[in-house]
Order: C-alpha cells, then structure tokens, then sequence
C-alpha cells in the first residue's frame, strides 16, 4: 500500500478497499510479469523503490550488530569470513618496485619492507600491515566496512602512519558542515556530486563512554574500504547481509537438535507405589515394616536392590533417532556460499565429495570472486605506498632524484601475493612447461603466479647453478645448456662455471 492509499484507508476505509479492489482487477489485464503480480503467492509480496541511503541508512547499525553477534557465536559465519581474509590476504602482499634504476627500487624496497612493521605503521604499534589488511577484510565482511585514516607523526621510519577506525566511529548526529555549508550524511560531508569531502569522527575519553566533540578530517587523508553497489549508496552495509538470517537459522536448527539428542540420550526411572504407605481400615499395609526410601538414589551396573512391597519401577527412555542434521547443514551452507559467490567446499573445508577436476573448477570460481575484492585492497595498498614513498622523500630516508618532475615514473610498482599450494604439484608443473614452450605464459607471468620475482629467481638460479658446476654436483636439469658432467673448459675454452655466472649458456 502506497502513501496515497494509506491516506485513503484513514479517511475512508471503503474508498481505500474500492481503490485495491479495482487496482487488482487492472493488474490482471496488465499481467506481463508473474514477478510483478500480487496474486498467489506473491499477494503479500510488497516492495517500494528508494535510493541505497534510504534502504541502507535504517538496517545498518542492525544488521552490523547481528553481523557481530553470528561472528563472535556462529562457525559458519566464521568458516566464510576465513575464506575471505585466507584467499584475498593470505600471506600478505610484497611490494616490487618498478622504477628504471635497481639501485632505487632496492632502496625503496628496503624502506617499505622496515615501514610494514608494527612499530612503524600502526599508529597503536600492534599491528604489521599484512594483519591491518586481513583485519580490514574481516571488518569489510562483517561491519561492511572500515577506514584508514592517514597520521602524520613523528614515530617510526617516516612521518606517516595509519590509523584505523570502525564504521561506528563516524558521528552521525552532524547534519551539516559548519564552514562550507555542505551537507553531512551519516558523519560524511559531501558536495554537490555527492564527493566526499570530509569525515566526522567521534570522540571518547579512554573509557569510552564521554563523548566530545568530534574530529573533522579531510577526505584526502582517509581511505574508506567499502563496497559501493548502487550510484546512490553513500556508506557501506554489510557484506554478510543476504546470508545472515540463513546463518542464523542453522544456529538455531542445530542448538535445537543438540538438545534433542541430549535428552534422548537420557535415562529416568520413576517409583510406582500401588499402595498407600498409611491409612484406615482392612487393606493396609503394616506400618511397622521398615520402609525403605528411594531419594538421592541412582542406578549404576550391575546393581540389586530390594524394593518397598507394591512399588514398581517405570522407566523413562525416549526412543528414535535424531533428524538428519547433515543433509539439512550441508545445503545450508551451500546456499550461504553461493550467496557470498564461493563454494561449499571453501567454507566447509569437506573435500569428500570432490575430485580434482571439480575442485579446480571451484578454485577457478572462487578465484573470480575473491578478485573483486582484491581489486579493491589493491586500489587501498597503492594509495598507502604512494604517500609512503613521498613521506620518505620529504623527510630524507629515500634519495631520488628529480623525484617531484618524475614522480609518476618512479611511483611505479607491483603486487605481488604469497602463491597458493598447487594441488598436484605435478599436473600444475607440467601446465606451466606446455604454457612456456607454446608461448601461452612467460616466465614473468609463472614467477607472479608463484609469488616470486622473475629476476630475483633468475640470479638465484643463476647462483645456485655457477655453485654446482664449481662444486661438480649436477643441479638436476637445470643447467640451461651446461653438459652433464661437464667442469671443463667447452670448445670455446671458456669455463662452464665461468659460463654460467656470465649469462652465456643456451
């Protein structure tokens, strides 16, 4: 019902239901869709179209909050918060600067290598950058999101550090920007492009319970890690939003079989007593037989025991099987990956019924997937080394030259992530050969996929064979062109030891 209807129905109930009546009439002579219909079973369907913020902006502190309590009590929550933070961070990311000078991207390499450090990049000094990422995921999962705000202090290597902070920290009582007259929306300042231009955030004393003013901080010193969906969404939601009421039902089945069995496993026995123990009149038992009491007493194997005249023993031992909670979890979770675009067997860790070929396959799925999101830490880690790198330079620990008239040129780098084990080592090694030979992959591309750099494995190669050949071990194939056996000098009369440190073999 919409808002005129509602309207309608408070002034004149009869007017409104005329309105439905004739409103359902015409929806059967325009029923193109069996989506759009409001008969059957979609008769108390009803939807209503607003922007992002308006559908977001009420939910959010809710389903946060919900989103927290499944990540501090559910397992299936956390098997899929792991998969994420375990196949998007892993073990970490490592930075391979590009510039034209070895010399440079050794010693810029060097500086952000010592900067990752917990002491030099945490503002709080707990935590490396790998954990501030993995951290950052985990919040983007649950919370939907978290910001980096940059810190330019005194402490560490540099001047500039990180600082995070949670969604909750953003003060959403601020309406509108004192200065600039722009608008602020859930502790957001925005222009007239709906661009952020700055962030409201709250305040606390160290107990964190008196507020004070909050912090105003440009938008160019903070990094929102959010997911944005819709043109008019404006803050984050929870990435977990579509699974969490089916992560919170498979609690709550289980809990409730889990009770169940338990009292199916139990075993009561109660006394009967046919007799009355007193009374008046023909019939009664004597009372001056001792009776025996039966409180506190419990059975245990093997036991005989004497029981009062006239008592029998009934016993309470509940019969059948629990429901099948397996079938019933399992597809649960299925459907709880697929709505966070993985596999059952990413969350799940249940390799049973997989092949290798099916689990390539979900690999390769998954893989798309977690993509996206590193895409979108990728975009974070450059905007951090990039201020890392003109930190270094302002304050001396990195000499570049003609670094301001150049800078582009020497801000050029890569990522690269700690690989994946394969699993066939000897399937995945024979690909890469056949990709090699037929030009499909270079050796630059497998060294990435491996998490290596391609030059850094090649002089390590190249160590590696010139120490076998002076030592007379051969090195297993790997000799590129170097005859066994050969310590020699070849028909050129050079030196094969000598060969191969200078480059020359085939």
């Amino acid at each position: 019902m919409g808002l005129i209807d509602s309207i309608v129905a408070a002034v004149s109930p009869a007017a409104a239901y005329k309105r439905e009546v004739y409103r359902q009439a015409y929806d059967e002579l325009r029923k193109n869709y069996d989506a759009g219909s409001y008969d059957g079973t979609n008769r108390n369907w009803r939807a209503i179209n607003s922007s992002a913020e308006q559908t977001d902006r009420y939910s959010r502190d809710n389903i946060r909050a919900r989103a927290r309590d499944l990540e501090r009590n559910s397992d299936i929550m956390n098997s899929v918060i792991g998969a994420f933070k375990r196949n998007v961070v892993g073990g970490g990311y490592r930075i391979q600067v590009k510039t034209d000078s070895p010399e440079i991207n050794k010693q810029i390499e060097m500086a952000w290598k010592k900067w990752c450090k917990k002491q030099n990049c945490d503002v709080t000094g707990t935590q490396s950058l790998n954990q501030m990422i993995r951290m950052a995921v985990e919040r983007k999962k649950v919370d939907g999101g978290i910001l980096f705000v940059k810190r330019y202090t005194r402490e560490g290597v540099v001047p500039f550090q990180l600082q995070m902070i949670e969604v909750d920290e953003l003060d959403t009582e601020t309406v509108q920007a004192k200065k600039t007259g722009h608008k602020v929306a859930g502790g957001i300042e925005y222009d007239q492009f709906n661009k952020p231009v700055g962030y409201y955030i709250r305040q606390y004393d160290i107990d964190g319970y008196m507020r004070r003013e909050p912090v105003y901080v440009e938008a160019k010193d903070v990094i929102f890690y959010f997911t944005k969906k819709r043109p008019s969404q404006l803050r984050e939601i929870s990435d977990m939003s579509p699974t969490i009421p089916r992560i919170r039902d498979v609690n709550e089945f289980i809990t409730a079989v889990s009770v169940k069995e338990r009292i199916e496993a139990c075993l009561a026995i109660f006394i009967k007593k046919t007799y009355p123990t007193t009374g008046i009149g023909r019939g009664t038992i004597n009372t001056d037989e001792k009776r025996v009491s039966y409180e506190g007493k419990t059975i245990s194997p093997g036991m005989i025991k004497e029981m009062n005249v006239g008592d029998e023993i009934q016993t309470v031992n509940p019969s059948g099987q629990g429901n099948d909670a397996t079938n019933f979890t399992k597809l649960q979770q299925r459907l709880v990956g697929a709505g966070q675009g993985i596999s059952y067997e990413a969350t799940s860790r249940d390799m049973a019924e997989s092949t290798y070929s099916s689990a390539r396959q979900g690999l390769i799925e998954d893989d798309l997937t977690y993509k996206e999101d590193k895409e979108l830490l990728v975009e974070i880690l450059d905007e951090i080394y990039e201020t890392f790198v003109i930190s270094a330079v302002l304050c001396g620990v990195i000499s570049i030259p003609r670094f301001w008239e150049e800078k582009d040129r020497y801000l050029e780098h890569e990522w690269i992530q700690e690989p994946k084990p394969w699993i066939d080592p000897k399937k995945e090694s024979e690909a890469n050969m056949t990709a090699l030979k037929t030009g499909q992959k270079t050796y630059k591309q497998i060294a990435a996929e491996n998490g290596r750099d391609w030059r850094s494995q090649i002089d390590d190669m190249a160590e590696v064979i010139a120490y076998g050949v002076e030592k007379g071990v051969d090195m297993g194939g790997v000799l590129f062109g170097i005859k066994e056996n050969e310590t020699q000098e070849d028909s050129t009369g050079e030196d094969s030891g000598d060969r191969a440190k200078s480059g020359k073999g085939e």
